[in-house]
């Protein structure tokens, strides 16, 4: 059974998320402030997050933001009243893997958390097929990759979004609206920093002192190199 930490301040939405997520058979934890929500995430071992963005206590975003520096890769799923464009392109720099502004479909919301733990369950079997990029061998089924070691390197899900997108065009030229179209499938304007930002990480992890695995083509975008 996943396990999801819903963080609302909003006592309606909260029990709603509730009540309709333990119908869908998860089991649902709850924090009313963005404190109190941090200190489940550090302590527990959740499969999915929802956080609302307007929190007391610390806001959602600072969450997401202390949760990935403390190196939780837990999917999290903003819930926010604000639509401006600049709050989704934050949220989702600091780590978010959705963004879902209020009011929204109960049944969209639904379907989205059940994507993102179908792409988060499961463990790499012994046999499974491992494909070698740069300093990394990388499962793409089940969402899991190790050294050269064979020690687990973790990565959050847009990482593996990105970096499977970028494999399955590799040695061609991919622009930045490209793999936000593709990876968040969201319906904003596009900004650089998004998609940058999360080839910095992936670089610091796939490549290796003689090869940089990930090129920029300037002024267009990048190309994966095998």
């Amino acid at each position: 059974m996943s396990k999801i930490l819903i963080v609302e301040d909003e006592q309606a939405m909260m029990i709603g998320l509730r009540d309709n997520l333990e119908f869908e058979g998860y089991e649902v934890h709850t924090a009313d402030r963005g404190d109190d929500g941090l200190k489940k995430i550090l302590s527990g071992n959740y499969n999915l997050v929802l956080l609302d963005v307007m929190l007391p206590g610390m806001s959602g975003f600072d969450v997401c933001k202390k949760t990935r520096a403390a190196d939780i890769e837990t999917p999290i799923i903003l819930l926010t009243a604000r639509g401006e464009e600049l709050d989704k392109v934050l949220g989702l720099e600091l780590g978010a893997d959705d963004y879902v502004t209020k009011p929204f479909s109960l049944r969209e919301l639904l379907a989205r958390i059940k994507v993102i733990l179908r792409r988060a369950g499961g463990s790499v079997q012994k046999d499974a097929d491992l494909i070698t990029i740069g300093n990394i061998r990388v499962s793409f089924e089940s969402y899991e990759a190790f050294n050269a070691s064979d020690e687990p390197v973790k990565m959050s899900h847009k990482e593996f979004e990105i970096l499977h997108y970028l494999c399955s065009h590799h040695g061609k030229i991919v622009t930045r609206d490209d793999i936000l179209d593709q990876v968040w499938g969201m319906d904003y304007q596009p900004t650089s920093r998004t998609v940058d930002n999360f080839i910095v990480r992936l670089r610091n992890k796939i490549d290796t002192p003689e090869n940089q695995h990930i090129i920029t083509v300037h002024g267009v975008g990048y190309k994966l190199v095998l």
